[in-house]
């Protein structure tokens, strides 16, 4: 088993030279059992593929940081937001491996302004959102603003991601999907903006654990996924056997399970979690194109501080980026995909066997809005046996629960004072 040293294969620790080849080097030459070494310093980097049988390690007062040129990002086979298409690789990417470790101290900063600034301009008002909304496509343009992301796992089995920090991603910082047996521990994920930068997403993954991570992001804080769409029904990549577990999570949308969840979402246990200023706390979300369903899941030992939605269901979320329009032969494959819903009742998700026990939600800071319950199931296909137990919430409004069929309350207590305050119901991200 052998230390590889990037400083050997000619990497530059100057934060402003290109060290993609060197780094790459190192890791070609890499044997089964050996560690690739990123030792302190500021290194300058594209795409990094890793290999089976090794480890890179990040030593502490390392930083990489991500190349803002797309052109250090090829374009690979991969999936983007439930989609699959080709997008530009990420800046470590574990794809079909098996037994890789990422691990030490340092930190994946993936420089996200500039592509932040792509999507929605310098003042979050322009960019290509505001072209493509001016022109109808609000619904296509998350997948045509290509947005490298930190670290992505397809495709893989038995691996470990461990202590090291990912920040300022410009897109998901840590993406895992169609992979096995997958342990994330220690992590820190932090965006101090930018849209769609989600700390931690889960996609068609199965055997799945997260513990002891802190994430504080823009979007959801950590999120488990199964496709979206005709496409992602008919390979039925299921997400099931996940454990998140005593994480630390921050600025952000909570522990969410949706909205891509064509392929089912299922057996997931959420405990010993801490949320702090969160948006939400734990949070379901679907559209009727979606299809595929949400079962059996726990939730329990939660603490919730000045949390904005303690819980949040929505099977309708976010019309306009959730429906596509029916478009042409001619048109970009990505789009024919995203057009392609599940259709009829097959596209209403079916959620059900939802048990939440032993959550305290308290409020710390004068006059923070806080909706104890914001739960809107489908009419015509209900939220199934949702039960709430050991429950008790500091909030300034109880909120609403409708589309439910088997609700019981027991040991719930809810101190919310009989005021309306002006709030968007249309939490869209």
């Amino acid at each position: 088993m052998a230390i590889l040293n990037i400083l050997d294969f000619g990497a530059v620790p100057d934060g402003t030279t290109l060290s993609t080849g060197a780094i790459q080097s190192a890791i070609n030459q890499a044997a089964a059992g050996d560690r690739v070494l990123i030792p302190a310093g500021r290194y300058l980097t594209g795409s990094l593929f890793l290999k089976s049988e090794m480890t890179l390690e990040l030593a502490e007062g390392t930083v990489l940081l991500g190349s803002q040129r797309l052109e250090d990002y090829p374009k690979i086979a991969t999936r983007v937001a439930g989609i699959d298409m080709l997008w530009p690789a990420g800046i470590v990417n574990i794809n079909r491996c098996q037994a890789v470790k990422i691990t030490g101290a340092g930190t994946i900063d993936g420089q996200g302004a500039v592509w932040w600034h792509k999507f929605w301009g310098e003042d979050e008002n322009g960019g290509m959102l505001a072209e493509y909304s001016r022109q109808g496509l609000r619904w296509v343009v998350d997948y045509e603003c290509e947005r490298p992301r930190n670290v992505v796992v397809y495709q893989s089995e038995a691996v470990e991601l461990n202590g090291f920090h990912s920040r300022e991603s410009g897109f998901w910082n840590i993406h895992l999907c169609y992979s096995h047996r997958v342990f994330l521990q220690d992590l820190r994920v932090s965006n101090a903006t930018g849209p769609s930068t989600d700390g931690i997403d889960i996609d068609s993954c199965e055997h799945v654990r997260v513990e002891r991570c802190v994430v504080s992001c823009n979007d959801d804080n950590i999120c488990v996924k199964s496709g979206r769409g005709a496409e992602a029904q008919r390979l039925a990549k299921t997400a099931s056997d996940i454990v998140i577990r005593d994480c630390e999570l921050h600025k952000g949308s909570g522990i969410t399970l949706g909205s891509e969840t064509s392929g089912g979402i299922e057996n997931v246990l959420i405990e010993h979690n801490r949320f702090f200023g969160t948006g939400v706390g734990f949070r379901i979300k679907s559209a009727r194109n979606r299809g595929g369903w949400i079962r059996n899941i726990t939730v329990r030992h939660l603490l919730l501080e000045d949390v904005s939605y303690p819980f949040m269901m929505q099977l309708n979320w976010f019309p306009q980026y959730s429906y596509g329009q029916q478009v042409g032969e001619d048109s970009p494959l990505h789009w024919r995909k995203l057009s392609e819903g599940v259709e009829g009742t097959d596209g209403l998700t079916r959620v059900e066997n939802i048990t939440i026990s032993h959550v305290t939600g308290r409020l710390t800071a004068p006059h923070h809005f806080s909706r104890a319950f914001f739960i809107e199931g489908a009419e015509e296909r209900p939220i199934e046996r949702l039960h709430f137990s050991h429950i008790t919430l500091q909030a300034q409004e109880f909120g609403k629960i409708a589309g439910v069929n088997k609700l019981s309350f027991e040991q719930v207590s809810v101190d919310a004072p009989a005021v309306t305050l002006e709030k968007n119901d249309a939490y869209e991200r």
